[in-house]
């Protein structure tokens, strides 16, 4: 049966060197691909190791949106040329040069060396650092060819995973595993919530983060397969990293998530789209009226 392995990349970054994660990011791709890798993935915007400026500085934002890269610029072009040696898709993530300020996005490059999909952040933080960040304007899901086939993959960044429209949206376009790349600290509340995310949509859930000290690591991934045959419920949770620097592998059984998704009752089965109208709306009432929230 085919297993799409994906490799969490936990790594400590070195800032705004990024020469110095090029070159790390390479070896550790090498590697995932020596473990058996299909899709290496890395934490949020990895060319500068999720740095942001200081909140109301606008001197500090010009210098940091500096590192902004463009899509076909010398970073990006090293992983394409990479991910065709290596035969290993690796979803890349950076901070991308874009008109205004910049996107926070993923680029997943295919086995070949091709861009198959580039997804910028919609959800970002605007409570914080990244109101200084264009939001995304959609989410993204593409077909993945891979030595277990062709499969259907969806983009969400970090904050995405805490609102249950994207994966909600993902799932609804066709994405059968969704790669998600992280920057916080991931505690009980955000793993359960992760964990959600693979149970109601009936998809494969896989998260990297950035090891300690700069985050606390705890990459996971999850196959969203909440039951077995017998219909005993089952522990979806694939791979739960530590807080150390490593790579994580997490295995997919394509197979058996396919069947599961065309008997069980979760995803889009027995949805009722005509009474989720409120979901749509721009409306904000108290307590959740926040003046720098972007809509």
């Amino acid at each position: 049966m085919p297993e799409l392995t994906v490799a969490l990349l936990q790594m400590v970054s070195f800032g705004l060197d990024q020469t110095a994660n090029l070159e790390k990011g390479e070896l550790y791709c090498r590697r995932a691909r020596e473990m058996g890798a299909d899709i290496a993935l890395f934490p949020e915007m990895w060319n500068i190791g999720y740095t942001l400026p200081p909140c109301g500085d606008p001197e500090a934002v010009r210098a940091w949106a500096a590192n902004a890269i463009d899509e076909d610029g010398p970073f990006v072009t090293h992983f394409l040329a990479l991910a065709g040696d290596l035969h290993l898709a690796i979803a890349l993530t950076y901070l991308q040069a874009h008109a205004g300020a910049p996107r926070n996005v993923t680029t997943l490059i295919d086995r070949c060396g091709v861009r198959r999909l580039t997804y910028a952040k919609v959800h970002t933080c605007d409570f914080d650092r990244e109101i200084a960040l264009t939001p995304g304007d959609g989410f993204r899901v593409c077909t993945l060819d891979t030595a277990a086939g062709q499969v259907r993959i969806g983009a969400m960044i970090c904050m995405d995973r805490e609102f249950p429209e994207s994966a909600r949206i993902l799932m609804l376009q066709g994405a059968e595993v969704i790669l998600t790349p992280n920057a916080c600290e991931l505690e009980q509340n955000r793993l359960c919530q992760f964990r959600t995310r693979a149970f109601e949509n009936m998809v494969g859930m896989a998260m990297a983060n950035y090891a300690s000290p700069q985050e606390n690591g705890h990459s996971v991934a999850h196959d969203g397969i909440a039951f077995d045959e017998q219909e005993a419920s089952r522990d979806t949770c694939l791979v739960e990293a530590g807080a150390e620097e490593g790579i994580y592998l997490a295995r997919f059984d394509l197979d058996r998530l396919r069947v599961y998704r065309s008997i069980e009752s979760w995803g889009n089965s027995y949805r009722k789209p005509r009474c989720y109208g409120a979901l749509v709306s721009r409306q904000v009432d108290p307590p959740f009226v926040r003046p720098e929230a972007r809509r």
